[in-house]
Order: structure tokens, then C-alpha cells, then sequence
């Protein structure tokens, strides 16, 4: 007979009837002192005497004394549950909660500044945050208030007043990142201890911690760090929500969903109706009223949001910064379209090569392939796919163990929501048309690991059952383990110089531990079984997270910087920058147009050989078709040669001597390489599209000098572009166009009003010979340039070519 041992494990509950996980911890009774009134009087032995007058007042203050010892007391609880957790967790489970959180400080934290400005697009829009209270509001590129950045300002706003509180340095601008990411594991862990074991929230938190996209963004100062904690916070609210239908906590997920949409527009609502079904489903409440908590968390999530957007819509144009990333200056025009549905169907005016969906193979546009398989590629998979197999098994796994559960079941609920916030958002990018990076990534990453922890130990306790259903748990865990060590495997095989060793002992640990798992479930009994069981199980975990861990560390060895980053080491057959990477190794995942095309519409593109930042790449392989298609280089798998189209220096000065595909009218490529040109290119790939550069000391010092008699010390071709100097300078510099150069503002007849105002000092040149920077074509980027190199003063500073806008030419 099978002796199951269900009162020493740390597990889940037991189906069909989860418990309620427990309130507050009382007020003990001994703690309060009983109001007069409430106590027993004995009888006199002889005549009452009369009251005395302030009698009828002892019941009140002794009700008052009552209530404030009550919510001292109140307090006193929870703070010690912060501090030593559930009084049925086990003695361990909350110190491995703060030694887990303090392990991913240290290691979101370590060597942070390495990586400078990072993104250096909002970094100056930070910095012109702390600036100005306009450009924080705004989210302008400059405190002067041009353009503002492409996306709504909320992401901006913890940078900026960190800055503003600590000065302009790395750390003011990562740190937040940082603290957001600790922060999202520890609700994380939360959630997912509401309704399972310590165990699994301790292996949530830690699966997120060490996913290698998560460990990059929490390092990083794009808007997706904030999302990512906004998005978990907002599961958690609704996993409240369906516990006894509070109203309360549905409205705060209808917060955290707006302030996602100040984040980043349209993807924080990916996930909101797996979650709104979930709950119009399943909530513990009659239908109606159910319902009607919906619409008043909806109505929370558009005041939330919507009070931004409805003040930048009234607020006169005139006297606000042009919407960046807009056509017509238009926040809602900006949220429809390039940022909305032109990420979706790839129609997105404004993009890096125009607004038309482009022609990927199998569906896929410029950004690369789509299809089921897109997040397992070679570019995509070692960023996210280490346990995704895992997630989707597991979460098959607990809706089959929880699926003849009353319909109010927490358990299945649990699964149903964060399964659903992943299916939805795994379906979203694997087949979206329109930009798409691979640090998009993170926001699988929390889902995952959710999904990794509660499956895992629902089937750990579900193993003890005798019989098939025992049996067949512990057959479920093995496949998992199995599965992870392979996938594993298969990810570690992508970078085949890179520690190879470690492949291998993953797979053959994974195995090991899977055979141990099916072995103990079937044969073992007693506490020498269980103690085998336990055994397996660590090797299992160890060997499912040495990948990621081996990812994590390397990306948090690496500095990264640019607008397009990504974690790990460079992998065979990735869409790599120079060297495998912008700075740190960051591969481009820019459009498939940087492989398929966009470096020349010719029939052929050869590159040279060039050196990049972590490797040298020979790119003598030639690629032939109707597109333009160029072969693939050899060595990091970046651009040919390591360098960029046209012609240029990676990133972070790392050379590169690659030509150019030629057109079939004789024209080179569409985006020109960021070389050392006129405008001293020092890391701006692309014309400065992709990264900043680094500024001279002789080049700030001349832009600083006087700055302080004009509204921009300089202006300059794209966001990236003018982030550079307005960082070295710390005075506001005008983006002109934008992010991609190629927005219409300012339009030529407003950039001559200014000049004419004296309102701009110089025009810094990019040298690129495409209109000035990355805008190119005829817009209103390249009339602008034109128009100064054929009216003004050419200066030379350094590296650098500057035009005075207040010296005409003579002559």
C-alpha cells in the first residue's frame, strides 16, 4: 500500500477544494482590552450607587482606545507576515524569498554603468525631463520642447526624476530600470503564492529573474521594464479579484492597465481579454454583477489613460511639441498606427523604410519570418524560448488536473489567466507584420515563468496519488525536464565556441533527472523515494535554468547601447550587427531588409572583411535574387564584413569595411552606413539611426559655448543623432524628423522662421550623403540640409562638420 506523505511537502493544495488563502492574522483577543460597557457586572450586594456624570462617555473612548489598539495591532501583522510570510509556510520559504530578491538586485545591478546612456533616445528625454516639467509631461526629446519621443511619456517619467534628484549620470537613468525588475519578481512571486506553494512562487520569481530578455530590459531604459511590472501587477489584481469578487481590485487592474497605455501604447492591452473573460467566467459572483465590475474597471483604465491623452488632443499645437512618430501630429494617429495596428499588418508611414507592408517569406514583412515557430529562431530563441516548451505543457498539464473543478476554482482560474496572457501575446508576435525586436520578448517572460512554477508544483503534489494519476503526473514532470534540456541543447548549439561543454551537460543532467522523476513515480516509495524524487527534481531544475543563467550572466557582462539590443552570446545563422552585435553584443533585429535587401535592391551585395566589437566576421559569400538578397556572413553573423550597408563603423567604433549592394539603376542601398564622415560618426550606424555616437570634448565644448542665447544650441538628423550631443552638453538640441529623420517637423518654413528668430546655433552634419541623416529621400529631413549646405557657414570641429546658423556664405 502506497503511503502518501502530503503533511511534509511544501506543495500545492489538494483538488477539487482549494482553501482560501488566509486573511490578515486576527487581532488576538488578550491584545485588546474589553470597553466597559462589554464587561460582565456581578450583582451588588447592596444599593447601586448613582453614576458618575462622565459615565456615559467611558463606552466611546473605550471603543476608540479599542479600534486603535485593533489597527496597531492590524499593523503589527502585517508587517510580520512581510517579514516572516504565511503561518503556513514552511521556515525556509521567506528567507529564500529575500535572499532570491537580493541575488537579483546584486545581479541587475552589477556593473550597470558599464552600458552608459543605454538606449540614448530616452535618455535625453529624460534628461530634458529633469529639465523641464513640459518636456516631462510631453515626453519631449529636448527641454526646449520640439519633438517629443515616440511613445507615451510614463516610461520617462521615474528616469527624469531620478535625474532631476541625482544628476545626469548612468546610474540616475538604469537604476529605476533596475528596481522595476525586482519589483515585478517579487509580485510575481506573490501572484503566484496566492493560490500554490512557497516552492512555486520561489521558482516563478527566480524563472523570470534568469530569463535572459528579462535580465536585459531590467537594464536597460526602453518602456518595456515599466510594462513588464505594470502587466504582472495587473494579473495579480485580477487573481485577487476572483477570489471573492471584491470590486476593489478589479479597478486596480483597470489602473495598471491605463498606466500600461501611457507605457506603451496598445501592447499593454494585448492581454486584456484572456484576463476579461476569465473573469466574466469564473468570478465568485452573480453574471450581472459581474459584468457590471468590468465595465467599472474599464472605465478605471480609461480615466487612467485616457486623462494624458484627452490633455495633449485639447492642448493647443501651437504651443506643444510635435507628436514624434505621428505624420500629422497626432497622439491618436500615433497610437492607431505606427504604434497600433501598423505593428500588426506592417502598413506603418513613418517606419524605417516607408509605410507599406513588405515581403518576408511565409507571411512574414520586413522584420522577418512569421509563423508558429518565429520565437524559437535562431535570432529569437535564446532570448525567451528556454522554457516555453515547458510553459506550454504545463499549462495543458493543470487545465487537464483542474478541468472537473467547480467553476469559481481558483486553481483553474489561475492557469487560465496567465495561459492566457501567454497564448495571446505568443500568438501576437509570432505572427505581427510590423517592427518587431527581440527584446519584445519580455513580456512572455512572466507568463513563462508563472506558468513553469505552479505547473510544476501542481504535478509534484499530484504525483503522491496511487494509481495512474500518480503515475501520470510524474510522467508529465519527466517530459518536462526532458523537453527543457533539449531545448536547451538545442539554444546552447546556436553559439557552438561558446562554452560547448555546457550543452552537453545540460542535456545529459536533463536527462538524468528525467529518468530519476518517471523512475520514483512508478518505483519508489517510502523516504528513501522521496528523498531520490527530490533529488531529480533539483537536477531537473538545475539543468532547465543553466541555460538561461549561462545567457543572463554573459548579457550582464556585456554593456549594451543602441536602440535594438539583445542578450547572450552570438548565435549561428542571427540577424547580428558587427561583431554579432551593436555594443554588447546587441544583434540587429532590425528589419530582414538589413539581410533581404535593404542593403542594395541589386541583384547581388558582396562585403568585405571587417572587424567588430566582440569578433572579426569575413563576409565573401554572395547571395542572389530578385530581391537583393545578400548572402550571410560568415563568423559573428552580423552585416557584412561586421560593418553596416554603405559602408561604416559599428558601433562603439568597431570597423568595418563592407560595401554596398548595388541597384539596378546604379543607386547604392537605402540605408546608408554610420562611417566616420563628415559629421564625425563615432558608433551612429545607420546615419545615427540606431545609435548615438560618442561627442568630442572640442565638439561639446564649441556646441555649450554661448548655448544659453538660443532655444537649441544645435539641431540635428534624427532623435539618435541629436540624443548624442544633448547628452555631452546637457543643452537641448533639436531632432529633426524625429526617431527615424522622417517625420515633418519642423517643416523648412518653420526651421527658417527659427533660424531667422536666432533660435538655433548650429546644424550638425551627419555626413551621410542621404539628406542629411537617416530621413533621407526628398522629405522634409533632406530639404532642411540642403537648404543649410547651399546658405551657411561650414565649420570644422574636430570630427565633426557643424554649419553656423549665423553666418551666411559670402560670395
Amino acid at each position: 500500500m502506497t503511503t502518501h506523505d502530503h503533511g511534509t511537502r511544501d506543495a500545492g493544495p489538494p483538488l477539487p477544494q482549494p482553501p482560501q488563502p488566509p486573511a490578515d492574522p486576527p487581532v488576538p483577543t488578550a491584545s485588546v482590552a474589553p470597553a466597559a460597557s462589554d464587561a460582565p457586572t456581578m450583582a451588588p450586594a447592596g444599593p447601586m450607587a448613582p453614576a458618575a456624570p462622565a459615565a456615559p462617555a467611558a463606552p466611546a473612548a473605550s471603543a476608540a482606545s479599542a479600534a486603535s489598539a485593533a489597527s496597531a495591532a492590524s499593523d503589527g501583522g502585517r508587517l510580520a507576515r512581510v517579514r516572516r510570510g504565511r503561518p503556513d509556510d514552511p521556515r525556509w520559504a521567506r528567507p529564500a524569498l529575500w535572499a532570491l530578491l537580493a541575488v537579483t538586485t546584486v545581479l541587475y545591478l552589477w556593473s550597470l554603468g558599464a552600458s552608459g546612456y543605454a538606449n540614448q533616445f530616452y535618455s535625453a528625454a529624460a534628461q530634458a525631463g529633469s529639465e523641464s516639467w513640459k518636456a516631462f509631461f510631453f515626453g519631449s526629446s529636448d527641454a526646449a520642447n520640439s519633438i517629443t519621443v515616440d511613445k507615451p511619456p510614463a516610461s520617462l517619467w521615474p528616469m527624469a526624476l531620478s535625474v532631476r534628484l541625482f544628476g545626469l549620470s548612468s546610474w540616475a537613468i538604469l537604476v529605476p530600470e533596475a528596481l522595476m525588475g525586482v519589483a515585478t519578481a517579487g509580485v510575481l512571486y506573490a501572484a503566484v503564492r496566492r493560490r500554490f506553494s512557497a516552492a512555486a512562487g520561489l521558482i516563478a520569481a527566480a524563472a523570470l529573474a534568469v530569463t535572459p530578455v528579462a535580465a536585459l530590459m531590467f537594464r536597460f531604459n526602453n518602456p518595456d521594464a515599466l510594462l513588464c511590472l505594470l502587466m504582472v501587477s495587473a494579473v495579480y489584481c485580477v487573481l485577487r479579484a476572483l477570489e471573492d469578487a471584491r470590486t476593489k481590485w478589479l479597478v486596480f487592474a483597470g489602473v495598471c492597465f491605463g498606466l500600461g497605455f501611457l507605457t506603451k501604447t496598445l501592447q499593454a492591452w494585448l492581454i486584456l481579454p484572456p484576463l476579461a473573460v476569465v473573469y466574466a467566467v469564473c468570478a465568485p459572483a452573480k453574471f450581472g454583477r459581474r459584468i457590471g465590475q468590468l465595465l467599472l474597471a474599464g472605465l478605471a483604465m480609461v480615466v487612467s489613460g485616457g486623462w494624458w491623452v484627452a490633455i495633449v488632443e485639447l492642448w493647443p499645437a501651437s504651443s506643444r511639441p510635435y507628436i514624434g512618430g505621428s505624420q500629422h501630429n497626432s497622439f491618436l494617429e500615433l497610437t492607431f498606427g505606427y504604434n497600433g495596428l501598423g505593428r500588426i499588418n506592417g502598413n506603418e508611414t513613418g517606419s524605417v523604410g516607408g509605410g507599406g507592408p513588405g515581403g518576408g517569406g511565409r507571411g512574414g514583412g520586413r522584420w522577418g519570418d512569421t509563423g508558429i515557430d518565429r520565437l524559437f529562431g535562431s535570432d529569437m530563441g535564446g532570448q525567451i524560448a528556454w522554457l516555453l516548451p515547458a510553459a506550454f505543457i504545463l499549462l495543458a498539464a493543470g487545465i487537464w488536473l483542474t478541468w472537473r473543478a467547480r467553476r469559481t476554482d481558483t486553481l483553474r482560474a489561475a492557469f487560465l489567466v496567465w495561459g492566457g496572457a501567454l497564448l495571446m501575446t505568443f500568438a501576437t508576435f509570432s505572427f505581427m507584420s510590423g517592427i518587431f525586436h527581440q527584446y519584445y520578448n519580455i513580456a512572455l517572460a512572466p507568463y513563462i515563468a508563472a506558468l513553469v512554477g505552479m505547473g510544476a508544483a501542481l504535478l509534484w503534489e499530484r504525483r503522491n496519488e496511487s494509481g495512474r494519476a500518480g503515475a501520470a503526473a510524474s510522467a508529465v514532470l519527466a517530459l518536462t525536464v526532458a523537453v527543457t534540456a533539449y531545448m536547451s541543447y538545442v539554444l546552447l548549439g546556436r553559439s557552438p565556441d561558446w562554452h560547448p561543454w555546457l550543452r552537453w551537460a545540460v542535456l545529459i543532467g536533463g536527462l538524468a533527472a528525467a529518468a530519476g522523476l518517471l523512475l520514483t513515480g512508478l518505483l519508489a516509495t517510502g523516504r528513501l523515494g522521496r528523498k531520490a524524487a527530490l533529488a531529480a527534481a533539483g537536477l531537473g531544475l538545475a539543468a532547465g535554468l543553466a541555460g538561461p543563467v549561462a545567457y543572463t550572466l554573459n548579457t550582464v557582462d556585456t554593456p549594451k547601447q543602441g536602440s535594438i539590443v539583445t542578450a547572450g552570446p552570438s548565435v549561428a545563422g542571427g540577424m547580428g550587427g558587427p561583431g554579432g552585435g551593436f555594443p554588447g553584443g546587441g544583434r540587429m533585429g532590425g528589419p530582414p531588409g538589413m539581410q533581404n535587401g535593404r542593403q542594395g535592391t541589386g541583384q547581388q551585395g558582396q562585403g568585405q572583411q571587417g572587424q567588430g566589437q566582440q569578433g572579426q566576421g569575413q563576409g565573401n559569400q554572395q547571395g542572389q535574387g530578385q530581391g537583393g538578397r545578400q548572402g550571410t556572413p560568415g563568423g559573428q553573423n552580423g552585416f557584412p564584413g561586421g560593418g553596416f550597408p554603405g559602408g561604416g563603423q559599428s558601433p562603439r567604433n568597431g570597423q568595418g569595411n563592407s560595401q554596398g549592394g548595388q541597384g539596378q539603376n546604379g543607386t547604392p542601398g537605402m540605408l546608408p552606413g554610420g562611417g566616420m564622415g563628415e559629421g564625425g560618426r563615432r558608433g551612429g550606424g545607420m546615419g545615427g539611426l540606431l545609435n548615438g555616437q560618442q561627442v568630442d570634448a572640442e565638439v561639446a565644448a564649441k556646441l555649450k559655448k554661448n548655448a544659453d542665447d538660443y532655444t537649441w544650441a544645435a539641431a540635428a538628423i534624427g532623435s539618435q543623432n541629436a540624443a548624442s550631443y544633448q547628452l555631452a552638453t546637457q543643452k537641448p538640441v533639436m531632432a529633426i524628423g524625429g526617431f527615424n529623420g522622417s517625420d515633418p517637423s519642423p517643416t523648412l518654413a518653420q526651421f527658417k522662421e527659427y533660424v531667422k528668430q536666432g533660435k538655433i546655433h548650429y546644424f550638425i552634419s551627419s555626413g551621410t550623403g542621404m539628406g542629411g541623416g537617416p530621413g533621407g529621400g526628398q522629405g522634409t529631413s533632406s530639404q532642411i540640409t540642403s537648404w543649410i549646405e547651399s546658405t551657411y557657414k561650414k565649420v570644422t570641429v574636430g570630427s565633426a562638420t557643424l554649419y553656423d546658423l549665423t553666418q551666411k556664405k559670402t560670395g
